[in-house]
Formats: structure tokens, sequence, C-alpha cells
């Protein structure tokens, strides 16, 4: 009795501490309430649809009217298919709804995706109150996905900016817009990630969240607790086409940027070093006698560039741009970006170990053709639609780490087709083919066109274990 009465007098003081300090620090943080927001800045988000017009009148494109007997019993019928719409009716119509915007000014100025009004005909912008505007273009860039509109009106509703500089990974998000149709219909979540290079666009630093994104949602704001836009709503990633936990908005410095400069002259200018980079992997950086991995290799410099002129190597590693750190390659392209033309910028870089400053003077990106060219396509890669097979040309790190000198290609993918059944597999290097040395990525191409049809012929690859000879045959299946 006596050790019962000892332990009850322990056991409740104790209890009744468990229960302040529950009481105190373990009760849940309160959701927070996204009703002002929604009621204060809803008039401001719009659903966008397009008028698309098709005539039939004339022929049909890439088409002509058979050659056929009028007495034929398929005259007609071809005569109607090929020939004008009889006089009194109109092409055809077709209206769609297509996404979102949002009005950033009093007197009308919209922002939407790029991608929901390309190739339009008419812009319809239809307001919370059902009000209906035919909107006026007035430019789009591709490159952010951005499109600016002009409706006619005045005091019109609008939204607050914020600064996507400041956000923060697990702050609340919510979206405005018209998903499937579904006008203003509101979704929340959280900020997943920044600063996301996606593979169709690495100039955008995408904001990630896990916010309810699907078809019709495009060109909507993004808002943060404080009722202020801070992205536009441009992208997601899935498997089925609809929302997967990954959403992608186009931060609103960017959008602000591209806002400005397409209504002060009707295009928008980037920076351009003109280097093609990679990511510093772990035993690169050993290699470089790095402490870590960060920064952007220098894979290849294009001719003609900003950063030829500057004095770039390949195999330099660019650590700090303007005095802002890299850690990713990524990091690099959207600094770069937004950099003003004609500007002189300090660059960092690690060459053979010892850390130098380079001064470029940036140039504006030219179009995507021309970049192309200057790069010789993707990456500098060259794809064989022979062989299926994609090939690049060596970094002198990558000819050192092989032991080899002045020949030879890396393999960077391989499909289906001669080059499989050869047994030619990724990060192979290619030294030989038919006897000749592969000397870069046009020369395989161009011995590769040259190939017999249904002859085996020799291939050396350099693999980790050794050069091996393969038997190649090309095949008119």
């Amino acid at each position: 009795m006596k050790h019962a009465n000892l332990l009850s007098s322990f056991l409740a003081p104790t209890a009744c501490l468990m229960l302040i300090l529950w009481a105190r620090g373990a009760q849940p943080a309160a959701l927070p309430d996204f009703t002002p927001l929604v009621e204060a800045y809803a008039d401001a988000v719009v659903n966008i649809s397009t008028t698309l017009k098709t005539s039939r009148r004339g022929s049909v494109p890439g088409f002509s009217m058979p050659d056929i007997p009028e007495d034929s019993p398929f005259y007609e019928f071809f005569r109607k298919f090929f020939g004008e719409i009889p006089e009194g009716i109109e092409p055809f119509e077709n209206r769609t709804s297509l996404g979102s915007g949002f009005i950033l000014s009093k007197d009308g100025y919209v922002i939407t995706n790029n991608h929901v009004v390309k190739d339009a005909d008419e812009i319809i912008v239809r307001m919370h109150d059902r009000r209906e505007f035919v909107a006026e273009l007035v430019g789009t860039d591709e490159r952010s996905d951005i499109a600016v509109l002009k409706i006619s009106g005045d005091d019109l509703p609008t939204v607050k900016l914020g600064d996507s500089s400041n956000l923060r990974v697990g702050e609340w998000v919510l979206a405005i817009g018209s998903p499937f149709g579904f006008d203003h219909s509101v979704t929340a979540g959280i900020i997943s990630a920044m600063g996301r290079s996606l593979p169709n666009e690495n100039y955008v630093p995408f904001i990630q969240t896990d916010v309810a994104i699907n078809p019709g949602n495009s060109g909507g704001p993004l808002f943060n607790l404080d009722g202020e836009v801070i992205g536009v709503n441009s992208q997601i990633y899935s498997r089925t086409g609809g929302f997967m936990g990954l959403s992608f908005a186009v931060p609103i410095n960017v959008v602000t940027n591209v806002y400005e400069q397409l209504r002060q002259q009707g295009h928008v200018s980037r920076g351009w070093l003109g280097i093609l980079i990679q990511d510093v992997t772990r035993e690169l950086a050993e290699s470089f006698g790095m402490e870590r991995p960060h920064g952007a290799l220098v894979a290849k410099i294009l001719p003609d560039s900003p950063a030829l002129m500057a004095g770039f190597e390949v195999g330099d590693v660019v650590v700090k741009y303007n005095g802002k750190e890299i850690s990713f390659s990524s990091d690099l392209p959207p600094m770069v970006g937004s950099s003003k033309i004609g500007s002189r910028v300090p660059v960092e870089i690690i060459r053979r170990g010892k850390t130098k400053t380079l001064h470029v003077t940036i140039a504006e990106l030219p179009d995507d053709d021309k970049l192309k060219i200057a790069a010789g396509g993707k990456d500098g890669g060259v794809t064989s639609n022979a062989l299926n097979i994609t090939v690049k040309d060596m970094t002198p790190q990558q000819k050192e780490e092989f032991e080899l000198e002045d020949h030879g290609v890396i393999v960077e993918s391989v499909t289906e087709g001669p080059a499989q059944k050869a047994g030619i597999r990724q990060g192979d290097v290619i030294l030989l083919i038919n006897n000749t040395k592969v000397t870069d990525a046009a020369h395989f191409e161009k011995l590769v066109g040259e190939l017999p049809k249904d002859k085996s012929i020799p291939v050396l690859v350099q693999r980790r274990g050794g050069p091996i000879f393969l038997a190649l045959k090309l095949t008119d299946k």
C-alpha cells in the first residue's frame, strides 16, 4: 500500500506536466483561411477562349480535285469535297475554352500563357461577372510561355504582384483558374521546390508546387498568403494527362520582365554566353581538384560567342556568375538570360584546379535556328536515324579518361535498331566504323550515311574494360 501511494504521488504531477506540455506545443497549427484572398482577387482572374476559323473555300491544302469524268458516279462527291462552299454559307468556327489569365492593370492588360492563345484567330476574355471582351494580342514569348493581351475597359479589377525571389519551400500558395472549363476553381498547396529547370526550357527557373493544376488552369495566377501573385501556372508533370502532384509556375519576376519588354519593344531579349554546359559529378569534381561537386562544366564553346572572346575553354567549371554561386548547371542559364545586353560581367571559373575570374560582355541570345546551327544539334549531339543512335563529341576530360587522343565519339543513347542489335551501349566510345577513324559527331554521321546495306561491317568501341570489335549490319527493313 505504501508503495502504491508513492507511485501515485509520482505519476500524478508527471501526468499533469505532460498534459501542460501537450497543450502548449503539441497541438497542430491552424490551417490558413483563403476566403479573404479569394474574395479580394477572384474578380481579376479571367477565362480565356479562342475562336479558330477554318474555311473549305477552294481546295484542301496539299490536295487537288482528282481527274474524274463528269459522268462518273463519284464526280459529284469529289466536286463537293474539293470545290467551293456555296454562297451564303459561312466558314466553320470552332470556339474552345483553353485556359486562364489575370488582369494586371485597370486599363485592361492581361497575362496568360503563350500556348493558350497560340495560332488563335480571335481571343475572348470572359470575366467573373460574365462580361466578355475580344482581346488584342500585344505580344508573346515562347521561351517563358507568356503572352500579353489587351482588352478595352476602365477601372477593371486587378491583382497585386509579389516578389518571387523571396519565396521559400514549404509556404502555402493558392491557384485560381478554369480547369476543364470550370470557371474560377480554387486549389491550394505548398511550394515543393524552387528554380526547377525543365527539359524544354532552361531559361526559366520554375516554381514547383503540389497545387492541383489541370488543363484549363494554364495562364492563371499563383498567389501567396498575402494575396500577391508570385507565379503564372504553366505546366504539369503527368503520365495520365491529369494532375499527379507536380505543377510548375513561371516566377512573377520573370513574367514582369517579359511583360515590360513586350510592351516596350514587342519582343524579349535575353543574355547569351555561348557555351554548352553539364553538371559536375562527384567523379569529375575529384578529377578537377574540387572539394565537392558544384558549378557548370563547359562542354562546348560556340563560335563567335561572348564566351570565346572572353577566353573560356572547354573543361572550365563556372562556379560564380556576377557574384552569385552556381550550385547546379541549371542555375546558370536563368542568370545569364536575365543579364542586360552589353553589360560586362565577372565570371569565376575553376581551370585545371585553379580559380580564375574572366570578364565577359553579354550578347543577345540568338533565335533557336541559329543556336542549333552553331551548336551542331541539340547539346552538340548528332542522331543517326539509320542506326537509331545518338553520339556526342568528347570533352578533353573524357578523352583523358578513356586515354584517347584525336578521335572517337561517345554514345549518348541507343534505341531499338541496328546499333542496339550489334551490342553498342550507352557510354561506349566509337573509335572506328568500317575501318575508318571517327573524328567527331559530324564525321560519324557522314560515315553512317556511306555504309553499305545488308552487309556486316566492323565497329571498334572502347568500354571500361577495353576495346572491342562489334559487327554491325544496316538493313533496309
